[in-house]
């Protein structure tokens, strides 16, 4: 092995540890397997995009910014958001209208410009941070973390919109900047007006395809190709003005050519109010949905095969006392390249549950989501829950409330314990901790703990103890004029650590 060739892989090794980003490459049975002597390091450094929350006046939205506490991190790193808009010399904010993303117009390499004034620095880790802003004018937010922030570091942005299209309680966990994202279980209808946000954070521009696909496969799209978005700024596409085709049940592929983007779906309903639809985690041959909420009066499946065959999928609910087939919906058929959709109606029955997906025979990859209703009438309100990755080591999700706060855990595979610390609060309060067992199969309502004296919102850290996978989802209920008003998070492992392998020798000190 040459100079050049050991320089790379010391490189990338360095990367690692530094970014918490891992290239999966098939693995190669003739090299050495170093697991056993790699550790796990924090990342130190990692990046986050928000979207624009609102375009209605009567928006008022929190931004939540926590890192967990983390060993083996220095003393020193920051935590900061800044709008995803550059700012003049003279101080004013490049904008287009009231929609806060960059113009793109003038002075195109950046010359004469200088970086937004920070708008949310984190100030210690094990702490909320908050702020809020009301109204349409709040731009999309990008930010990094470094050092003891870097960990682990999560940002929640939710919003209450008091009347009009997708009215209700909006939230988002903000996603960081990759190249590939699906999103199951969007709507082109004419009663649904839903937005792909691609943020770029970068100083150069992305070019994005999204692709949309229906019940008879792929949408011809209009304007969906070679998408180029601004450096540093928010680019809300409407899905509708991407083909003529009014369909309940699309999903969207938003795949980058060139540079990366935060990408998330802003779904809003004439009547049956909005929430924000989270990615997918990546396509596989099992999939799990946490943490359908037991009040929920419909639950609709929308699930989607990315390759060239067929999926069949057994479909299961884990209540709290076991996994139960959904009556009428045992399996789900998805044609290659086709969205399908069942309604499983009011399948949760006063119980909180868990879907879990797995396949009747040989394994395809598929990528799914729920759309869950809640109330009746004029009061009902919606909300998405993607499938997600499992907590893994550790996972955590912010802007939780005194009231209106619940906490679901499911062991689908088989038994576990966790532990869950609820963290200071935003405005004081002191961290509690308790353990939970989950029986295999189940899902569990906990009641999570609360920090003693809390003032403001806190945070709430799962980590997982022993035992089989776990996944999990945080509800927030919040009643506005009647209307029962909710919003669904996963959570996903945090990836706060990354394993990097020890070297056998000094690299540098080698000749060809």
């Amino acid at each position: 092995m040459n100079r050049t060739t050991l320089s790379l892989i010391a490189g990338a090794t360095a990367l690692a540890a530094v970014t918490g980003f891992a290239a999966v490459t098939s693995p190669d049975t003739s090299a050495p397997d170093t697991t056993a002597t790699a550790a796990e390091l924090p990342v130190e450094r990692t990046s986050l995009t928000c979207p624009t929350p609102s375009v209605s006046d009567l928006a008022e939205t929190t931004y939540t910014s926590f890192t967990p506490v983390t060993k083996g991190t220095g003393s020193d790193g920051k935590a900061e958001l800044r709008p995803a808009v550059t700012e003049s010399a003279d101080g004013e904010n490049a904008k287009d209208g009231k929609t806060g993303k960059a113009s793109g117009k003038g002075d195109k390499d950046g010359k004469g410009e200088k970086e937004a004034k920070a708008f949310l620095t984190a100030k210690e880790p094990g702490k909320p941070l908050a702020e809020d802003v009301s109204g349409s004018d709040s731009p999309a937010l990008v930010g990094t973390a470094d050092g003891k922030f870097a960990p682990g570091w999560t940002v929640q942005q939710t919003t209450e919109v008091a009347a009009g299209t997708g009215r209700g309680l909006l939230g988002a966990a903000c996603t960081a900047p990759d190249t590939d994202f699906w999103f199951p279980g969007a709507s082109t209808a004419a009663d649904r007006t839903d937005y792909v946000h691609l943020v770029n954070p970068d100083d150069s521009a992305a070019v994005v395809d999204i692709e949309l696909y229906g019940r008879d496969g792929a949408l011809e799209t209009i304007t969906g190709e070679g998408i180029t978005v601004a450096p540093h700024s928010d680019d809300p596409v409407l899905l509708s003005t991407l083909t003529t085709e009014k369909l309940d049940n699309v999903t969207v592929h938003v795949s980058v050519r060139s540079g990366r983007v935060g990408a998330s779906v802003q779904a809003l309903d004439d009547k049956l109010g909005g929430d924000w639809l989270g990615a997918s985690v990546d396509p596989a041959g099992s999939l799990v949905i946490p943490g359908i909420p037991k009040d929920a009066t419909a639950v609709r499946l929308i699930a989607f095969a990315p390759g060239d065959a067929d999926a069949d999928l057994k479909v299961r609910l884990a209540s709290p006392t076991g996994q139960i087939t959904p009556a009428g919906n045992e399996t789900l058929h998805l044609k290659a390249g086709m969205t399908g959709a069942v309604d499983l109606g009011d399948v949760m029955r006063g119980e909180p549950g868990s879907l879990v997906l797995t396949p009747t025979g040989r394994s395809v990859p598929v990528v799914a989501a729920v759309r869950v209703v809640r109330g009746k009438g004029a009061g009902q309100e919606t909300a998405f829950i993607p499938a997600t990755r499992p907590i893994g080591t550790r996972a955590t999700v912010v802007d939780n409330r005194a009231k209106g706060t619940t906490l679901s855990l499911t062991a689908p595979f088989g038994a576990a314990e966790v532990k869950v610390t609820a963290s200071a609060g935003s405005e004081g309060g002191t961290p509690a901790t308790k353990s939970f067992t989950l029986k295999a199969g189940t899902t569990q309502q906990v009641e999570a703990p609360v920090p003693s004296g809390l003032k403001g919102t806190y945070a709430l850290t799962v980590e997982s103890v022993s035992g089989g996978e776990v996944h999990g989802a945080r509800t927030i209920t919040d009643a506005q004029d009647g209307v029962s008003a909710f919003t669904v998070q996963t959570l996903p492992d945090d990836r706060g650590t990354v394993a990097v392998p020890k070297a056998d020798q000094d690299l540098s000190v080698l000749q060809q």
